[in-house]
């Protein structure tokens, strides 16, 4: 091969080492658009998305808000129940020392006795004589308190 045989095969190997750069550098910029165009496809949808975003954050946050009040409003019902429930034990008190104190002073029953228990006369055994009340008694129809 001859020195001029050479230096066109080398020229040609070159150009053509040339020729491929700039197919790449053109396939890359082309990949590069492509990339480019795709991301901001994703930015719309995404800002798309956001009313939607907003919208569940302001159902999340009512529900938060309904989730606090049901909560208090709870502590608040369970509050009373437990007043109620104190109330009740007092009036069960007061009745049994009532009952109690009726017992010691009655003759008829033996309060000392090993098995006795208080019991109002709906549910005592010991005969009791009637008695008329003073005043007249009117039926009263319950309320609920809300």
């Amino acid at each position: 091969m001859s020195v001029a045989s050479v230096i066109v095969l080398i020229v040609i190997v070159l150009a053509l080492l040339a020729a491929l750069a700039v197919v790449v550098t053109l396939v890359g910029r082309r990949r590069a658009e492509t990339r480019r165009a795709e991301a901001e496809h994703l930015r719309i949808q995404a800002a798309a998305q956001g009313s939607d975003v907003a919208a569940s954050q302001d159902q999340a946050a009512e529900a938060r808000a309904r989730a606090e009040q049901a909560r208090v409003e709870a502590e608040r019902a369970e509050q009373r129940a437990v007043e109620a429930e104190q109330t009740l034990h007092v009036q069960e008190a007061h009745q049994e020392h009532a009952v109690r104190e009726a017992d010691r002073i009655d003759p008829d029953v033996d309060h000392r006795a090993e098995g006795y228990t208080p019991g109002t006369p709906d549910t005592a055994t010991i005969p009791t004589t009637p008695t008329t009340p003073t005043t007249p008694t009117t039926p009263t129809t319950p309320t609920t308190e809300r």
